[in-house]
Parts: C-alpha cells; structure tokens; sequence
C-alpha cells in the first residue's frame, strides 16, 4: 500500500519523467536517435505509469554496465 502510494506520488512521477527525458536527450546527443526517440516515448508513458520509466532506467544502467565491463575483463 505504500509502495503503491510512493510510486504514485506526482513528484516521483516528475522525477522519474525528468529522468528519462534526460536520458534521451543523452542519447539524441551520442547520435543514438532511435533509442533518443524510444526513450522520449517511455517518457510519456511514465507518467502514467511510473514504473515503466523506472524499469527503463534499469534496463539502460544494466546495458551500460555490460559494455563497460567487457572493456575491463582484458587488462593490459
């Protein structure tokens, strides 16, 4: 129930919108368009639903971390 009640708050839904935007301005920046343009859309829909933009937020930190850490696992 306060879970449901945090997630649902309007400034964690602001703050989880201005997150995502952020990151898709990121992205458009880097020449990534379509992962700026599909980010710009899980914009929109986290502030229905914020875990949406909450999940997408994970998705991208998990993807990041994965090309990083190929980089690392080859010292010279």
């Amino acid at each position: 129930m306060v879970l449901k009640k945090l997630l649902g708050s309007t400034a964690t839904r602001s703050l989880t919108v201005v997150s995502v935007l952020s990151e898709a301005k990121q992205a458009i920046e880097n020449g990534n368009r379509s992962r700026g343009v599909l980010l710009l859309g899980v914009a929109v829909l986290a502030w229905k639903w914020t875990i949406i933009g909450l999940a997408a937020q994970g998705l991208l930190k998990l993807l990041r971390s994965g090309r990083s850490g190929g980089s690392d696992s080859n010292p010279t």
